[in-house]
């Protein structure tokens, strides 16, 4: 829950800034779109768009940043696998928007509604957006 988000801060150099980003936030009115918050160590970006079916989600990873993801509006499933379970990549690292997609299913999902947050670091494989109907997102990406 982002009421909890202090918890997290030690985490990471970066998190207590990252949260206070997100906390600042009126998550109800932020538009879609990229936002920068402190050069390539945080930034965000914000999506409003129709979720995916569970099979048709992408499974992704990260090497050099971590995701904090929220969920303003509508209700998102999450897939959910550790990474160095993954077998199967679909394609190569792309080291310019720092992702690898996998055909891997996750071993475990779970939901995220407004006010709450999930973190992934490199070592996590997940996949966002699976859901119905208009859900907006909102990604801070850690530098690690």
């Amino acid at each position: 829950s982002l009421s909890n988000a202090r918890k997290y801060y030690h985490l990471h150099k970066n998190f207590e800034r990252a949260f206070e980003y997100i906390l600042k936030q009126d998550l109800a009115a932020i538009e879609p779109g990229k936002y920068p918050v402190d050069g390539d160590d945080i930034h965000a970006a914000v999506s409003l768009k129709d979720g995916y079916q569970a099979a048709d989600a992408k499974a992704e990873a990260h090497n050099n940043y971590i995701d904090i993801q929220v969920c303003p509006s509508g209700k998102e499933q999450l897939g959910w696998k550790p990474r160095e379970r993954c077998t199967s990549p679909k394609g190569e690292y792309n080291p310019e928007k720092d992702v690898i997609f996998y055909n891997d299913q996750p071993d475990t999902y779970f939901s995220l509604q407004a006010g709450q947050f999930a973190i992934f670091f490199p070592e996590d494989m997940h996949v966002p957006m699976i859901g119905e109907g208009p859900i907006k997102k909102l990604v801070v990406k850690v530098k690690l």
